[in-house]
This record gives C-alpha cells, sequence and structure tokens, in this order.
C-alpha cells in the first residue's frame, strides 16, 4: 500500500556542507530550501559553527573520513540527483569529499547512468567577515573540487580569490565569469551582488561564453544572510527536478528575491532570509 504523500517530492538532493546554529545559512538553510521547493534533502555534515546574525564564534572541527561516510551510506541508500557543496573548510575534508564524488561518478558510468550533477558554492567569507576557509585549504579547493563542479556559484570576492583577477563592475565580471567557465569546465553563475548600484547582475556562462545575464532591482536590508547557500541549493533543486541550467538558475533567483522581501527580520546583525515564502511544491509566489 502506498503510503499517504508518497510521491509528492520531486528530486533528491544531497547538500554536503557547514552547519549554522543560527538556521539563517549553511545546512539549515540548505534543508528549508530544498523542502520548499518540492525536493527531498539530504546532508553531509563538513563543519560545525556556532554562529548567529553576529558572526561566528567558533569551528569545531568534523572528522573527514566522517563526512565522507555520511556522504556513502545515503548515496548507496537513498541515492541523489543532485549535490550541493557548499563549507568545506579544511584540506582533507576537500579531498575526502571529491573521492567520494569521483568514485560515485565512476560507478555510475560504469552502469552506463548519467553523472550526478555538482552545485558549488565556494564558502570562503561568512556574512559579518569571518574567515570560513582554512589559509591552506585554496589550493585543493581549486585543484580538486572546482573541476567537479557542473554549476560553479562564486561571489566576486570568491571569484577574485579564484582567478587573482580584480572585479570593479559588469564588465570585470563577465571576464572573470569567462575565465572561471573555461571549455570542458561546466557552468559558472557569478553572482554580483557585493558590487555597488541599484541593480543586483548575475552573469551565467558556460564553456566559456556568457549565455545570460540577470538583473534585479537591489533590496535595501540587513536581511541578506544565507543568500549564496540558499541561491545554490535552489538551483540544485531545480537541477535535481530535471530543469536545464539556466532555468533552474532563474526559478532560485525568483525564489531569493521574495524570501528577502519577506525576511522575517530576526536578530541583531545580518538577519535570515524567509525560506518559507512559496505556494505549491514547485513554483514561488511573485
Amino acid at each position: 500500500m502506498t503510503p499517504p504523500g508518497a510521491g509528492a517530492m520531486a528530486g533528491r538532493v544531497l547538500i554536503v556542507a557547514g552547519s549554522d546554529s543560527g538556521g539563517g545559512a549553511g545546512i539549515q538553510a540548505d534543508i528549508k530550501t530544498v523542502t520548499a521547493l518540492g525536493g527531498y534533502a539530504m546532508t553531509a555534515v563538513t563543519a560545525l559553527t556556532a554562529q548567529n546574525t553576529r558572526g561566528v564564534f567558533a569551528i569545531p572541527d568534523v572528522p573527514a573520513d566522517f563526512v565522507a561516510e555520511q556522504m556513502r551510506v545515503v548515496l548507496s541508500d537513498i541515492g541523489a540527483d543532485c549535490v550541493k557543496v557548499g563549507m568545506l573548510h579544511r584540506p582533507d575534508v576537500i579531498e575526502a569529499v571529491c573521492e567520494v564524488l569521483e568514485a560515485e561518478a565512476a560507478a555510475r558510468a560504469e552502469a552506463g547512468g548519467r553523472r550526478v550533477p555538482i552545485v558549488v558554492d565556494p564558502v570562503m567569507v561568512a556574512k559579518g567577515g569571518e574567515s570560513l576557509l582554512a589559509p591552506d585549504a585554496m589550493a585543493s579547493l581549486k585543484a580538486r573540487m572546482i573541476p567537479l563542479a557542473h554549476v560553479l556559484m562564486p561571489n566576486v570576492a570568491e571569484a577574485e580569490a579564484l582567478t587573482g583577477l580584480t572585479v570593479r563592475g559588469p564588465d570585470d565580471a563577465g571576464t572573470v565569469a569567462r575565465k572561471l567557465a573555461a571549455p570542458g569546465a561546466g557552468a559558472v553563475l557569478l553572482k554580483g551582488g557585493h558590487l555597488a548600484g541599484e541593480t543586483v547582475i548575475d552573469i551565467l556562462a558556460v564553456d566559456g561564453e556568457i549565455v545570460e545575464v540577470f538583473e534585479s532591482p537591489r533590496i535595501d536590508t540587513p536581511h541578506t544572510h544565507g543568500t549564496g547557500c540558499t541561491l545554490a541549493s535552489a538551483t540544485a533543486t531545480g537541477l535535481a527536478q530535471g530543469m536545464a541550467v539556466r532555468d533552474a538558475v532563474a526559478r532560485a533567483r525568483r525564489y531569493v528575491h521574495a524570501a528577502i522581501l519577506t525576511a522575517p527580520g530576526l536578530g541583531h546583525g545580518h538577519g535570515p532570509l524567509n525560506h518559507a515564502h512559496t505556494v505549491g511544491p514547485f513554483g514561488v509566489d511573485g
């Protein structure tokens, strides 16, 4: 007998990221986002943080082999239609995550299946300015994790760190997006929210070519904690549900925009979004 409501969720998303005790970013925001958009969220916690809207106060280690084990047991039983990778923090965690993803890709290829798309949000700095990437982890991130990305989603500061280039405006952003999306490297969404101006511009590039420039009015609010995590998880949910990259990104941006507009105003710093602002399993109100 089929349980009531069985089949209502579409799209299995394995989230490999850090925990935010304040609930606005990280694993907590990811789970809420995937669920709000009708997907099924699973997790492998890569780092623990003592965090609120004012900042990050502690990051105790999670053993790399335990991170890998979380991924393996989920993939071997429930499976995944997309993997979203966020905060990795240390080189050994990056290496462990990449080994599991590479093994999964090899097993699928041997069985004649398609590679599970991977959305990478290269988390480096928290909204309050605290570093979330150990100093010796950048090389591992660039060499191992970035090449596995089906969609790479850096903000301006992260893109500058990955390329060594400076982004002062949309023209520079286009150059950086092209460099990150070199032929064979998958898609890159360069998030322009940190650039000055009344319009937020995000640039989507594939195989070194810009395919779309997304624009939306900037919202004057301090309640933007977790926007990067949320956008990446919303995009991953779309891919898990069979959407094309462009369409998944477009829906994710609409979702984040609505979530910022209706933010609950919690905390005394950079407050969280309203992840519950949806209608139906796949639509976004407005």
